[in-house]
Parts: structure tokens; C-alpha cells; sequence
């Protein structure tokens, strides 16, 4: 195996097309984001949009247990905490936003194969692509809020567009989601069986690429295999829940809607589970994520994007962020010392100040 973060390959298909790969290459950390990755696939990924032998991109990571676990946050809590170094956060986070928008905009289809654990920046690898497939492996989740950050990775938008208020729900609780859920809620378009990975490969290279659109092609492919895994593919909670979490996420301030959602923690189901962590969870993160979530409603994903970056630089300056990644991965203490208490503590230009 390739001791470099990224592996990118490039398998023949007929019509002397090709399918170029990019592979995230550290399972050891869960394949977890890091600057060399970015470096590495951002001008790659222009290479191929340039190639006009390149039809398709498939995406994917070395390793069965993760796609891609989130951002590289130890190398971030170095950027907070040692002299000196605040630059290097602020040029990851610039550098991650720009790969994501990247592949949102990308002139050619992007195959995602979305097996395992996705978090956070995986998250942002996988939602712009044009093609996102999850398995019954697949385990996705935002939770940034209980480490003092906030969904970024363009989450103000494509939480906005789920059903009702479920990305409301999932940015605050930071649930967790099965391949079902990922479909009902739009941050997958297929579900298929990992087993038949090797079977979509070899019908991705063996189709007609110039008979038809490159999409159409995907699409025709994926849906096969789709129907070949409806066995495999399991209940939905956000969906069997979402009467009960649309009507917990139903009111006019963050305070109120974080209380009813504890209420629910008492229940012995998944609704009950997801709701456990928001109590942990850091207050500033708990109004950022609501903030932004509102404030994004109406706004285009670039704009988006250039709004959370300024959330991020500030997110790496005002200490709440390394208190949470302190406390979770560095002493281990689960114990964080958030700036206040409670949503109802926090002054209204603490948060304002995130956004400048």
C-alpha cells in the first residue's frame, strides 16, 4: 500500500475513456482530512476536469471502516495553541472550503463511495459530489457542537435543504445517520450494497461512455445495483422520527428548542440517543450552529462558504474550539470548560462577533 494521503489511479474504460481515482489513504486515523490531502487532490482534481479523456471521477478511501472521520483537529489545536501558528488553521480552513466548493462545481460527474464513518469534512467531501453512494456500512454525522465548533463545511446550506427542520435537528444534536437516513434527508442518491463495489467498477469501465451523458451512464449503472441491494438497505429513523423532531425544533429561540429536545433524551429509542449529547454540547456552538442555520436559508452556496470561513477564523481565536478538542482528544478529561454555562447566559455580541 501507498504511504502517501492520497492514491490517485486512472482505470481504462471503453471508448478510450478514463476513470480517474482519488483514494484517501490514512485508515489508520480514519482517513481523516489533512492540509498534504487537500494539496494534493485540489490540482489533481483540475488536471482531470482539463483531461478530456477523463469522463468520470470516482472518489473513495482505503479501508472498510471510513470514508473520512472529519478534519485533521489535532493539527488544528496546534494552530490554536502554539505560538505563532493561528495561520496555519486559518489556511486550512480556507484551503478545505475552496476544495469542497471545488467538487460542488465540478464540470464532470463525481462518483462518491461513501462507505463507513463520514464526519465533518468527510461530510464535505462527499455532499458536493454528483453521485454520493452509501452502503450499509455508511455511519454519517455533524457533531461539531460538542467540540466548541459548528457544521461548517457547507452545512448552511445543504442543512437548509432537507425536509422541514431535520438539518435543523442534526446540526444541533449532531445524530447519527444510516445510508437510509442520508437518502431521505438528500445527502446520498444511492444505496448500494459494499459487497457489489467491484461489480459497479467493472460496469462503470465496461459501459458505453460515448453513446450518452456521462451522468446518465452513472446513474443507469448505480441504478441496477441499487435494486440488486433493496435487502440490505435499513429503516430510516430520521425519517420514522421526523413528526416527533420537527415538533421538538418548533419554536422561537435556540433556548427553547434545545429544551425540548432534552426532553426526548429521556426515551429509551434512537430519537432518545441522538437527543443524549446536545447537553454536553457547547452553548457557543449550540448558537452558532442556530445562527447560521437561519441566517443561511436564503443564501448561495458560495455565499455560504465565504460566511463560514470567517466563522472558522474566528472559531480558532476565541478558545472555545481548542477547549473542545482539549477536552475530547487531548487530555481526555470530558470535561470542557465552555465560556458559559447555558444558552441563556450568552451575550447576544458574543455570538454577533463570530460573524465579523
Amino acid at each position: 500500500m501507498s504511504d502517501q494521503p492520497m492514491v490517485f489511479e486512472e482505470w481504462q474504460a471503453a471508448g478510450d475513456k478514463v476513470i480517474a481515482v482519488a483514494r484517501l489513504n490514512t485508515p489508520r486515523n480514519l482517513n481523516s482530512l489533512s492540509m498534504d490531502m487537500i494539496h494534493l487532490l485540489k490540482p489533481q482534481l483540475q488536471r482531470w476536469a482539463d483531461d478530456p479523456k477523463v469522463c468520470a471521477v470516482w472518489l473513495e478511501a482505503e479501508g472498510d471502516k471510513a470514508f473520512c472521520a472529519g478534519g485533521d483537529i489535532v493539527a488544528l489545536y496546534r494552530s490554536m495553541t502554539e505560538p505563532g501558528k493561528l495561520g496555519d488553521g486559518e489556511h486550512f480552513f480556507s484551503e478545505e472550503y475552496e476544495l469542497d466548493y471545488q467538487i460542488h462545481t465540478f464540470p464532470k460527474p463525481i462518483i462518491c463511495w461513501g462507505n463507513g464513518i463520514a464526519m465533518g469534512g468527510g461530510i464535505g467531501l462527499m455532499v458536493g459530489a454528483s453521485h454520493r453512494v452509501v452502503t450499509e456500512h455508511s455511519k454519517l454525522a455533524m457533531p461539531e457542537v460538542s467540540i466548541g465548533l459548528y457544521p461548517d463545511v457547507s452545512a448552511g446550506w445543504f442543512l437548509n435543504r432537507m425536509p422541514v427542520r431535520a438539518g435543523l435537528f442534526l446540526g444541533l444534536t449532531g445524530a447519527r445517520m444510516n445510508g437510509a437516513d442520508a437518502l431521505f434527508v438528500g445527502m446520498a442518491d444511492r444505496f448500494v450494497r459494499h459487497d457489489l463495489k467491484n461489480d459497479v467498477v467493472e460496469a462503470l469501465k465496461a459501459s458505453d461512455w460515448l453513446a450518452g451523458n456521462a451522468h446518465s451512464v452513472i446513474s443507469s449503472v448505480l441504478r441496477r445495483f441499487e435494486q440488486q441491494s433493496q435487502d440490505a438497505l435499513p429503516d430510516s429513523p430520521v425519517r420514522q422520527h421526523l413528526d416527533d423532531i420537527n415538533r421538538a425544533t418548533d419554536a422561537d429561540t435556540p433556548e427553547q428548542v434545545v429544551s425540548q429536545l432534552k426532553e426526548l433524551s429521556a426515551r429509551d429509542d434512537w430519537l432518545g440517543k441522538s437527543t443524549k449529547g446536545i447537553g454536553n454540547a457547547s452553548p457557543t456552538s449550540l448558537a452558532l450552529m442556530w445562527q447560521h442555520f437561519y441566517r443561511s436559508r436564503h443564501h448561495s452556496l458560495k455565499q455560504v462558504l465565504d460566511n463560514e470561513l470567517v466563522m472558522s477564523h474566528n472559531c480558532l481565536s476565541k478558545g472555545e474550539f481548542a477547549e473542545g478538542i482539549r477536552a475530547l482528544l487531548i487530555d481526555k478529561d470530558m470535561q470542557p470548560r465552555w465560556r458559559y454555562a447555558s444558552l441563556g447566559q450568552i451575550e447576544p455580541q458574543w455570538i454577533d462577533s463570530f460573524f465579523r
